[in-house]
């Protein structure tokens, strides 16, 4: 059958062509009535609007790039939830690229999402990186850039974090209430900033509570199931051992778990954690993962409506950055329970 056009719907309500284009583009010279008239004959005549010709037209694909570091862990997967959720609302379609936590990867992506002239990048930084010409690339190309989770502060773009030293300030807290007197900390590579923030919110904790902040009880991880193990091997051959773990996020706490597990310290009570991220697993695990909540969704909108505020072509440079910093929530489970609270 022959494609339908924007004549053919101008046709069959005796209207101009050009009414039914400013219409379906949502004009605001065009009345509510008009615009729902027309959109219902578009969708009984089975339209496709031509984005292509549109692209051409308005001088925008109506597509966002999204880098995320990696497809397989659930918090980017939440956060794609909610940039995609204010992105359709807005006309707009997401391209997705994984940089699998490679710098070159990210370099690679950011390349494709550029040649593909997407109207705008969304990002979180891979470990790997540090080196960003790339993401400088992106800003002399005055194409819109926003960062969530991953951020970097010199590149002065607009931002989206949470608020991870507040974080690992309520995580380390809780389990001092919870009444463990030897708390470790498995951290992340110190030259991502979130990781070296929530390193600073666990020494943080420790001072605020008169607590010494012991060099042995703190390891440094790869964030992954395999280092947390490995880290938390480290901790429980101590001679001084910990009596709880605060990890940097939670497949790290994961993999920590299962060294407790078998290690002779398995009984519940013995051995607190807490992780951070709040991962899908993170509620079905034995025992339940106490964790930090990063409001995913609300991160991904919030990275989204900032694109939304750029204009096209317009010079970011000049245009002041914004930072958005979300709260932390702690979300109490079994894993942290303490088998004799203090009193």
């Amino acid at each position: 059958m022959p494609r339908t056009t924007i004549h053919d719907i101008a046709k069959e309500l005796n209207t101009t062509a050009a009414t039914v284009s400013r219409a379906l583009n949502d004009h605001p010279s065009i009345s509510a009535a008009t615009k729902e008239n027309i959109r219902n004959v578009a969708k009984k005549l089975n339209y496709q609007q031509n984005r292509t010709a549109s692209s051409l037209r308005l001088g925008k694909t109506f597509v966002i790039g999204v880098m995320i570091p990696s497809a397989e862990i659930s918090f980017f997967g939440s956060v794609i939830h909610g940039i995609e959720r204010i992105a359709k609302a807005n006309g707009y379609s997401v391209l997705l690229f994984q940089s699998n936590e490679s710098y070159e990867d990210e370099v690679q992506g950011i390349q494709t999402l550029l040649q593909s002239n997407v109207d705008g990048i969304i990002a979180s930084i891979a470990k790997e990186t540090t080196r960003y010409d790339h993401f400088l690339e992106v800003k002399r190309r005055r194409v819109p850039l926003v960062l969530f989770d991953r951020a970097i502060d010199e590149l002065g773009v607009s931002t989206v974090v949470i608020d991870d030293h507040k974080g690992a300030f309520m995580a380390t807290e809780h389990l001092i209430t919870q009444g463990y007197t030897r708390i470790a900390h498995i951290a992340g590579p110190s030259h991502i900033k979130i990781f070296h923030e929530r390193l600073r919110g666990y020494v943080d904790a420790l001072a605020a509570h008169g607590m010494k902040v012991e060099e042995d009880l703190i390891t440094y991880g790869k964030v992954s199931i395999d280092s947390g193990r490995a880290c938390a091997d480290q901790l429980l051959q101590l001679s001084k051992k910990p009596d709880a773990i605060f990890a940097v996020e939670d497949f790290t706490a994961l993999g920590a778990l299962q060294a407790i597990k078998e290690s002779k310290w398995s009984r519940p009570g013995q051995i607190g954690l807490v992780g951070f991220a709040n991962e899908a697993f993170s509620a079905y695990i034995t025992p339940s993962l106490t964790t930090i909540d990063q409001q995913t969704a609300l991160m991904g909108q919030e990275a989204a409506k900032l694109f939304m505020e750029h204009r096209p072509g317009e010079d970011l440079n000049e245009k002041p950055s914004q930072k958005i910093v979300l709260e932390p929530l702690l979300i109490q489970r079994q894993s942290s329970q303490m088998k004799k609270p203090k009193k």
